[in-house]
């Protein structure tokens, strides 16, 4: 929920309700062309302020021109930005309010860290006691101080970023827009870095926009994510709602992992026929008989051995492959043209004897399985 609805809430719950406040970014039917390429067709989406957004979706989906028309780097063709009640749809950059972090850093070789945070501070307002205390402010907060005097090339991506990030910061922007932020560092690293980066957001209670290709990183820091698809959105949610009710079929295909199969909706309430198998979905019931269906599984909902044989519905299929993910496996389940898959633990494994070749029984549980109808 984002921080405007709550405040309502908490307004209506206390007595006479507030007016809500106005969304601090909004984004009304903007689109972009490069020629005849559309990349963004009819975008619109509201912010508030001091959330975490994420722009998620496949390369060429329009996240990272949309993230740019934002900033000014490429101007929307059609529809109008919004930031703070001003709009800045045809501003240039530098008259737009907003600190931006690149994949590639972008710091200045040449200045020391502390001389790259300052870079921005100019004008009147910044006198020379007051950047040396902004930049001395920041360079601790991102855990850099005994770093002030080094070169970009003496340090690691890591700190490299946190530079980048501080600098991006220093001017008290109004706006942080990540592109791409992480995706240069390695897996550890990334964790730390983006748990970091979500605590110094909530800190300083900037409102961000964050483009990432990595789903996981998108779900563990945002307050909503915005999936996207041919310059279009398909979904604005939480993390949760866009993983637990996707709305659509490119959603529940696209976030997260799903075992996706064509079903056909039963005579009987709540029951699918797929490749000769009779599964059960309460998805189903209300859907005409005959429908053709698209329907999604997740891994962690599929249950195998007696666990499965506990359920109504369970099915044989061969076990055909396992993933070692770590603290489980991920199974590659298969009968005939029915596909799923199931994450279990050694444990599980174990007592249901799922080795490779071997046939246990699986069920899936009838609320886990999400339907969409098919594009006959």
């Amino acid at each position: 929920m984002s921080a405007t609805l709550e405040e309502g809430g908490a307004a209506a719950a206390g007595g006479a309700a507030l007016p809500a406040r106005p969304p601090f970014l909004e984004i009304l039917s903007v689109g972009k062309q490069f020629g005849s390429f559309v990349a963004l067709k009819d975008v619109s989406l509201s912010i508030a302020e001091g959330e975490f957004v994420s722009f998620v979706g496949p390369s060429g989906c329009g996240k990272t021109t949309l993230l740019r028309a934002i900033a000014g780097l490429d101007p929307a063709t059609t529809g109008v930005i919004r930031q703070a009640g001003r709009e800045i749809t045809g501003l240039p950059p530098a008259a737009r309010d907003f600190g931006i972090v690149f994949q590639s850093y972008a710091l200045f070789p040449n200045l020391t860290v502390a001389r790259n945070v300052a870079y921005g501070l100019r004008g009147p307002a910044w006198t020379r006691l007051r950047i040396a205390a902004r930049v001395d402010e920041l360079i601790r907060l991102v855990g850099l101080a005994e770093h002030a005097t080094k070169y970009p090339a003496q340090l690691s991506g890591g700190q490299q970023q946190r530079v980048a990030l501080a600098r991006a910061l220093a001017p008290e922007p109004g706006l942080l827009l990540l592109d791409e932020p992480l995706s240069a560092l390695d897996a550890i690293v990334r964790l730390h870095l983006r748990q970091e980066i979500r605590a110094l957001q909530r800190r300083l209670g900037v409102t961000t926009i964050m483009v990432t290709h990595d789903q996981e990183e998108a779900m563990g820091v945002s307050d909503r994510i915005v999936v996207m698809s041919r310059g279009r959105v398909e979904q604005v949610g939480t993390p949760e709602e866009v993983y637990r009710r996707p709305a659509s079929a490119f959603v529940a295909g696209f976030v997260g992992r799903s075992a996706m199969f064509e079903a056909v909706v039963d005579a009987s309430p709540g029951v699918l026929r797929a490749h000769g198998h009779v599964l059960l979905a309460d998805a189903a019931r209300g859907m005409l008989y005959g429908t053709q269906v698209n329907a999604f599984v997740r891994p962690e909902e599929v249950r195998l051995g007696a666990a499965a044989v506990a359920m109504p519905g369970a099915i044989r299929m061969e076990v055909v492959h396992l993933e070692f993910l770590g603290a489980t496996c991920r199974v590659a389940l298969e009968s005939g043209r029915l596909r799923l898959e199931a994450d279990a633990t050694a444990e599980q494994l174990r007592k249901a004897g799922a080795l490779p070749g071997a046939k246990v029984p699986v069920a899936v549980p009838a609320d886990a399985v999400t339907l969409f109808p098919a594009d006959v």
